[in-house]
């Protein structure tokens, strides 16, 4: 790939850095959110923290944090059907499993129920299942299903007993048609549209420059990391709303002098990247952790196989107005500031609402039930998995100690980070997360904080 002209050089640098003035940004991000009792800090001990202004007691809310910037996993969409742009889960009980069951057969489905948390994604809920009894089969152990009762799940032709407890919104396809991404509603779909995916979707209304490139590109990221996908999502969202700055900007500057043209593209630029601009940035190939299969001593050629791996990359998006190392940033500040995106399954609590019916009715139910169970095994309670990118909730520093963590509620079915006290959080105290598993041992926890720069000096805890 080409050096950037010297002339975008310092645009490059300006969009590396936070945006001015921090304090009302972060105000006006805060009131957005509806955040009751925090505040930031911009230029704290720790660089960003996130500090109370009330008291929180053990298990209040402390923070329901949108995503800005989020993309499920793509091995995980063979197993569980989400809304592209809020993540619930969407169509019916019998179509999650349907679907599942259907792409098994096919051999396409991966078994995505291992989860790495260590951004900081409480999966206690995970290890609070009851036992199904032999129904929670390996996956060796599956019991298939005929063809045509797998269809008629699909298709809506068969319903199982109780599933209407569990409604879930209608499925709306990509108004690009491509196929890829669901909606759970219009509104949803209108807004990835409007944000994101009008320049990633590969369908025909497409308004990718090159679909040929991004079908390239797609694929390309799928078979190397899907990383890549939440960093084009970010460019995306930036073009698109530095498009809708700079129609709005001519409309106004039309009977007006435009000697400040090129000024005026870079202050747009700026602005339409500013909600992304918090994010703390590293280039990909500088902080992405060592993989355990790599020696130290080949660490060096990991890093550059990782650098070209980015290079390739940008060059399938052909994002012009980019330059490889800026894309470097961009993916590096979602490895550093991206929490897991998890969504519990309706699938999962449809199936323990059975096991949990009384005798009477258990029995019968599960004469209809239990070979689907067994057809699924173990990945009945496959949830949905992703990387995504949280505004106030990548502002919290990290603690071996923390006094809140990420954890999903009953009630949380979308996709937004929720932050939950551990203990009573007093005024003026910071609010704290742990970016790892502070129950690993000293010496894993010392790996798994390098990549954050974060060196523990205290076995026992640090901040």
């Amino acid at each position: 790939m080409e050096k950037p002209d010297a002339q975008f050089k310092d645009g490059i640098s300006a969009l590396l850095r936070p945006p001015t003035p921090l304090q009302e940004y972060f105000e006006e991000l805060i009131s957005t959110r509806k955040c009751q009792g925090l505040r930031v800090n911009p230029d704290g001990e720790f660089g960003k923290g996130v500090y109370a202004t009330a008291k929180f007691g053990e298990g209040d809310l402390v923070l329901k944090d949108p995503v800005l910037v989020g993309a499920q996993h793509s091995s995980n969409k063979m197993d569980c059907l989400v809304c592209s742009y809020c993540f619930c889960f969407i169509g019916s009980v019998e179509l999650q499993i349907g679907r599942k069951l259907y792409l098994q057969r096919l051999g396409i489905s991966k078994d995505c129920c291992q989860f790495d948390s260590s951004d900081g994604e409480d999966d206690s809920y995970m290890e609070d299942h009851i036992n199904l009894g032999e129904s929670s089969s390996s996956n060796s152990d599956k019991t298939p299903l005929p063809n045509e009762v797998v269809e008629s799940l699909m298709n809506g032709e068969l319903t199982l007993p109780y599933s209407e407890r569990y409604p879930l919104a209608s499925v709306i396809p990509c108004p690009g048609g491509c196929g890829e991404n669901y909606y759970c509603s219009k509104s949803c779909a209108d807004s990835d549209w409007e944000f994101f995916h009008s320049l990633l979707c590969p369908g025909e209304k497409s308004e990718s420059r090159c679909r040929e490139a991004l079908l390239k590109f797609i694929q390309h990221a799928t078979e190397t990391n899907d990383i890549f996908l939440l960093a084009a999502k970010a460019i995306s969202y930036t073009i698109l709303r530095y498009r809708k700055l700079k129609a709005s900007y001519q409309e106004d500057q039309k009977y007006a002098a435009t000697d400040c043209a090129c000024n005026s593209d870079l202050s747009l630029l700026l602005e339409a990247w500013n909600p992304l601009s918090m994010g703390f940035k590293r280039r990909w190939w500088d902080c992405i952790a060592l993989p355990d299969d790599v020696d130290y001593c080949d660490e060096a050629a990991f890093r550059m196989q990782i650098k070209e791996l980015a290079f390739k990359s940008v060059q399938l998006l052909k994002a012009a107005i980019f330059d490889k190392d800026f894309y470097g940033h961009i993916i590096g500040m979602f490895e550093q500031n991206n929490l897991d995106l998890v969504v519990a399954s309706p699938v999962e609590d449809y199936f323990l609402y059975i096991d949990d019916l009384p005798d009477s009715e258990k029995g019968k139910a599960e004469k209809i039930t239990r070979p689907y169970l067994d057809a699924l095994g173990g990945d009945y309670s496959v949830c949905c998995q992703g990387s995504a990118f949280y505004p106030l909730q990548s502002c919290m520093n990290h603690s071996c100690s923390p006094n809140a963590r990420a954890f999903k509620r009953e009630e949380d079915r979308d996709g937004q980070a929720t932050i939950i006290a551990t203990r009573p959080i007093h005024t003026g105290e910071e609010v704290t997360i742990s970016y790892i598993d502070e129950n690993l041992l000293f010496e894993e926890r010392q790996a798994l904080l390098a990549d954050y720069v974060i060196v523990e000096h205290n076995p026992g805890q640090i901040k």
